[in-house]
């Protein structure tokens, strides 16, 4: 086949670049050009906030219609956007490696945020932040932002902001440097897990797309990270919650074994309700808190099975521990 591919991808310059990443990687294990197809989501055009209008589905729904209508071949999207939900006639054909997972806090000084001064602005719009935020640095006071990485960083520039909270995967991304001169500290996953799947980009397509370009993609998964995301998804889907839920969930392969730690936050007080798990992906015992539950071990029927079971068995616990209380219900 000698046809071009086209990329389905959000109009945003970070949409953009990371979706020219898999375009090069396409591109040299397909032999073919691939085209990147702009398409608008309603994440682009409605300025609500997140946390208002749901977020589920706001930056896939458009780009999903149009791959449907065939007006792409495939579509990229940031993992920790996209819902829970994959519709039958799609199908995510790979996950390339993740990059950075965590968040970092972006200043003009660089001084740290529990460090900031009694008052101070920062900028986020998400419930999971603002929550950490609180946790972190009590006397902060949160705005609700919305907007493009440059804008965020020219409201810290400009001193209408003291801080913004972003993923380091996305600054990563863009071309040259977008700081120009602010200060971004990173936040340990210890201590500030972040949004399931955040780092990570899902390349999805047509679950009848042809045998080449699902070869062609399946070159780009990477399992790992597949292993990772899947657990983490199934934690947040499990809890039936949305993207913008004030959770967190955060895995890792070491080794043979899986590590989920997932915390779900209290949306206006400064406590919450964790769980850190280890599994054998090999159908091997969990050790939870230095204790072992074999009632609980995956079958080992394939790691990525595994994984989903293990993450759902994360989200039971939390629901046993109280965190339904916390949630809101995910809405499409």
């Amino acid at each position: 086949m000698t046809s071009r591919i086209r990329l389905g991808t959000r109009r945003s310059a970070l949409a953009q670049a990371q979706s020219g990443h898999v375009a090069l990687a396409l591109e040299k294990v397909s032999g073919r050009a691939v085209e990147l197809v702009p398409i608008t989501s309603e994440g682009d055009t409605n300025r609500a906030s997140l946390s208002e209008i749901g977020g589920v589905g706001i930056f896939a729904t458009s780009l999903r219609e149009s791959l449907l209508r065939g007006e792409c071949d495939l579509l990229v999207h940031s993992l920790k956007d996209l819902p829970t939900d994959v519709p039958a006639a799609l199908t995510i054909a790979a996950t390339p490696r993740r990059a950075d997972a965590r968040d970092v806090i972006v200043t003009r000084d660089g001084t740290p945020m529990h460090e900031l001064a009694p008052g101070s602005r920062i900028g986020t719009g998400s419930p999971r932040r603002i929550a950490q935020a609180r946790i972190r640095a009590p006397r902060v006071t949160a705005v609700d932002i919305r907007g493009n990485v440059d804008s965020r960083l020219e409201r810290v520039r400009s001193g209408d902001l003291d801080a913004v909270v972003l993923a380091a995967a996305g600054l990563s991304r863009l071309d040259g440097d977008p700081l120009h001169g602010l200060f971004a500290e990173p936040m340990g996953l210890a201590e500030w897990p972040t949004a399931p799947g955040q780092g990570a980009l899902a390349v999805e397509t047509t679950a009848d797309a042809s045998p080449e370009l699902m070869e062609a993609l399946a070159a780009l998964d990477d399992l790992d990270t597949r292993i990772a995301v899947t657990a983490e998804r199934a934690v947040l889907a499990g809890l039936d919650a949305g993207c913008q839920a004030p959770m967190a969930a955060h895995a890792t392969v070491e080794g043979d074994n899986l590590r989920v730690r997932a915390v779900v936050y209290a949306p206006h007080e400064e406590w919450r309700i964790g769980i850190d798990v280890t599994e054998a992906l090999n159908g091997g015992y969990i050790r939870q808190n230095g204790s072992s539950n074999g009632a609980d071990a995956a079958d080992g029927a394939d790691p990525i099975s595994a994984a989903r079971e293990m993450g759902f068995a994360v989200a039971r616990r939390l629901l046993e521990r109280g965190a339904a209380d916390l949630l809101p219900r995910e809405r499409s």
